[in-house]
């Protein structure tokens, strides 16, 4: 079973972020490419960056029609494994959102920190970011702020109304220093984790090549998935529906009491 080394949670802990040693096997990856390809062809009028809870099979109530391969991706046993690694034992995924970046015209992720759209509380979570395809600096990699998580804080961010960004909310000029900026170049099979309060983005596209990621969410347990907040209030760019999202407790037990682990999920009919 795949874990995080001691090293590997030190840096993830001061950093916010890390890459760890362990990578789906290629066999693996281009099972997901195929499923990727089968995504996009059926979801012909969400653009390729904007396919949120991709996991959820069928429509998912969020403008998306989902793959069940995405959600086993989602619950990889290993996968889980190195989450619980930063967050604790008791594991809740909630999200998967596929950010893939056409050739040539693959739109651009502002800055910005995760926890500035979710309705987690208290704030908690890590993002496992697969990469299914080549990300290099070239086609638009994502890139972090190191050490931003540190202290917990959100900065303000600005609602862009534009039609090229992946997401419509950019953090404030003067927030950070962007020459700190890591890019975090990936091939086919790598990931990072990255912590919530983690300043984060990525360049457009503007090369030949395609660049896909798929975001996996996890909270510990011990925060509530509070389906009556709207954080951002509906100004992300991506379509969301918190209330009907379904959870899963893929480890442990739910320390909070409090998360509905039926809501979202259909049943069969019968």
């Amino acid at each position: 079973m795949a874990r995080l080394s001691a090293h590997e949670i030190a840096h993830y802990q001061a950093e916010g972020w890390v890459m760890p040693q362990f990578r789906l096997p290629p066999a693996r990856v281009a099972q997901m490419r195929e499923a990727l390809d089968a995504l996009i062809r059926n979801n012909p009028g969400v653009r390729p960056e904007k396919l949120v809870s991709a996991h959820v099979e069928g429509d998912n109530g969020e403008g998306v029609r989902g793959s069940r391969q995405f959600l086993e991706l989602a619950m990889d046993p290993e996968i889980v494994e190195l989450v619980s690694g930063v967050i604790g034992k008791d594991v809740v995924l909630w999200g998967c959102h596929v950010f893939c970046k056409p050739a040539a015209e693959g739109y651009e992720t502002p800055w910005h920190q995760d926890g500035h759209y979710w309705p987690i509380r208290p704030l908690a979570n890590c993002t496992v970011w697969v990469a299914l395809e080549e990300s290099t600096i070239e086609n638009g990699c994502l890139r972090v702020i190191p050490r931003s998580h540190r202290g917990g804080v959100l900065h303000p961010h600005l609602h862009e109304d534009r039609n090229d960004l992946t997401l419509n909310q950019r953090m404030a000029a003067g927030s950070f220093d962007e020459a700190q900026a890591v890019d975090l170049e990936l091939q086919p099979g790598q990931m990072s984790l990255h912590d919530v309060y983690m300043i984060h983005g990525a360049k457009a596209n503007t090369s030949d090549k395609r660049r896909t990621g798929v975001a996996l969410r996890y909270m510990p347990s011990t925060s509530v998935f509070e389906r009556k907040l709207r954080p951002a209030d509906g100004k992300t760019g991506v379509a969301v529906n918190f209330a009907e999202r379904p959870l899963w407790l893929l480890k442990g037990v739910d320390r909070s009491g409090r998360n509905d682990f039926e809501v979202g999920h259909r049943r069969p009919a019968g």
